[in-house]
């Protein structure tokens, strides 16, 4: 007999021996166009129950790992910065005891709080970014914290984490110094957004709109150098025809194997931490946005944890 509380499939290790985290943020307070994304993670969950701890894309089983399911945090709707602060809080605890952050969201604004508490760990960390929005605004209808501003605040983050390390270390703050930390934003699948967003993103990060194109060499040299690398899922990168539950969903996106590829492709990397978000269930009334969310999850973890278990060997 098992206790009574809900988990992901095959992720009900104990904390203390698990290597990965899962935990949701259900919070959607700043979507921009449908709401629903706070229901996300308690759908993926419940729905999750539809598929198997078996991949046979990778011929791995989610039963062979410990995954340490912490459930949904309870967030402030009424204020962005103290829901961000719970997560982040959460997450330097997760890293603070040495295993690996996975975040469920939510709406991608989510992303901001767990990433804060990844640069205390790893301040030269890389962002590889699946989605179909740029989501580099400067501010949304006058709000600087909102989803369609997460990778700009992060990529502020980054710099400047990259002008502490420069002056810890007494290095010379030179345009090559503030360029690397601009290259360590690398953007796929970006297919809307406003003109200035796509000319802040040609100029400051690794962009490529539209596809996958150019991920392998991207990866390539991440594994090269070893580089720590935060891997950020928007569900929207995926075609609606593949993933109508979304909050904005945009035409010409990737399919669900193409997705996947992506995924084990990024999985070489040293991988630090990672999110999906933006599954809003109720959007998607036959359930088989939910199902995908899942199997993008599933995969996600066996790739991550199959990783772990390497290095470790």
């Amino acid at each position: 007999m098992k206790q009574n509380i809900e988990t992901f499939i095959g992720c009900d290790a104990l904390y203390e021996d698990a290597n990965i985290v899962l935990f949701g943020a259900p919070f959607d307070s700043t979507t921009s166009f449908r709401p629903g994304a706070r229901f996300g993670p308690s759908a993926i969950r419940h729905e999750s129950f539809g598929i198997e701890t078996y991949s046979p894309y990778q011929d791995l089983d989610l039963t062979d790992y410990a995954i340490f399911d912490a459930g949904d945090l309870e967030l402030c709707f009424g204020s962005s910065e103290l829901a961000l602060t719970d997560i982040q809080n959460l997450s330097r605890q997760i890293l603070s005891d040495h295993k690996l952050p996975i975040l469920i969201g939510g709406e991608h604004l989510v992303t901001l709080g767990i990433f804060r508490s990844i640069l205390e760990a790893y301040p030269l960390v890389h962002i590889i970014h699946f989605d179909a929005h740029a989501d580099l605004r400067d501010k949304y209808l006058g709000a600087k914290l909102s989803h369609a501003c997460v990778m700009r605040r992060c990529f502020e983050a980054m710099q400047q984490s990259q002008k502490n390390s420069v002056k810890n270390f007494d290095l010379p703050v030179s345009s090559t110094n503030l360029e690397a930390t601009s290259k360590r934003l690398h953007q796929f699948c970006i297919r809307s957004g406003d003109r200035k967003e796509f000319q802040f993103a040609k100029e400051h990060t690794d962009f490529h709109p539209f596809s996958f194109d150019g991920l392998a060499n991207c990866v390539d040299a991440l594994v090269k150098n070893h580089t720590p690398v935060y891997l950020s899922i928007d569900l929207d990168c995926l075609d609606p025809a593949f993933f109508a539950g979304t909050g904005t969903p945009e035409a010409g996106g990737v399919s669900f194997l193409e997705l996947l590829q992506a995924i084990l492709l990024v999985s070489s990397c040293n991988i630090v931490g990672a999110d999906i978000n933006e599954l809003a269930p109720s959007l998607d009334t036959s359930g088989a946005s939910t199902a995908l969310a899942c199997k993008v999850l599933r995969e996600l973890l066996l790739s991550v944890a199959s990783k772990q278990k390497n290095l470790q060997a």
